[in-house]
């Protein structure tokens, strides 16, 4: 698919999202429901009347909307689908599993039930749609390190990025950020034992009064993320594993 195409399908779904997400803030719980499985299809043959959509991507949506994960998925229940899956779990919005539905270059776009979607870049969440509290944009220098390798990192290792916070117009937060190589460790996904690296990335804000410590559990061969902690605004922290990687980061 064309760049152009990716960015458009992209666009979509965080459209849909968004609107999505509006409704399940302000609508009493036992309409919503309904209204969710109603909108879902709707939103999607409207758009896709409109304009011409991937067919992967209009199957990846239909999945998220139909899909019904347990509070802990079973190796069976992920290998049964045929996509790339992402455990996101948070204190406020609980546990749900998000379907990969579209990269672009290194850009890699999550979406799930109910009607969220996270942006991640070489492991880092860089935006997300739909949690009560979201991370807009993160903004990273010219000499990223997560673009070489957090598997590279022999010391602690500076560096200034900008994120953008809402609700709240909180735009352009500089964040002083340092990561620490904390050592080799094991952790166990879906009943397979994975040797990583642990890297921890230590924040702070002071503008803002905000500090907060992000974990990383990457494959020490090739960097590759397989879990991570990480706080994406003062007031939402995710928690992500892999349990399906893409094909085309796959180690």
């Amino acid at each position: 698919m064309s760049t152009r195409g990716k960015h458009r399908d992209g666009a979509i779904a965080i459209a849909v999202i968004r609107c999505l997400s509006a409704i399940r803030r302000n609508v009493q719980a036992c309409v919503l429901v309904r209204l969710s499985r109603c909108l879902w299809p709707l939103a999607l043959a409207s758009v896709a009347g409109c304009t011409t959509l991937s067919s992967s991507f209009v199957d990846t949506m239909k999945l998220v909307a139909n899909s019904h994960f347990s509070k802990a998925p079973t190796l069976e229940q992920v290998n049964a689908n045929p996509y790339a899956q992402l455990e996101v779990q948070t204190a406020q919005e609980g546990q749900v599993v998000l379907v990969l539905g579209n990269v672009d270059g290194t850009r890699e776009v999550w979406y799930g039930n109910p009607h969220v979607a996270v942006f991640t870049e070489h492991g880092r969440v860089v935006q997300t749609v739909g949690f009560n509290h979201d991370l807009d944009g993160l903004h990273a220098p010219a000499d990223d390190p997560f673009v070489r390798g957090l598997q590279m990192l022999a010391v602690p290792t500076d560096y200034i990025r900008t994120e953008d916070w809402a609700p709240g117009y909180r735009y352009g937060v500089i964040v002083n950020a340092r990561l620490v190589p904390a050592g080799r460790t094991q952790i166990t996904i879906l009943g397979v034992p994975h040797t990583v690296l642990r890297v921890d990335e230590e924040l702070s804000a002071p503008a803002a009064g905000y500090r907060a410590t992000n974990h990383y559990w990457v494959d020490p061969g090739n960097g590759f993320v397989w879990k991570s902690e990480q706080h994406v605004s003062p007031e939402l922290t995710l928690t992500l594993t892999v349990l399906r990687p893409y094909r085309g980061s796959q180690p």
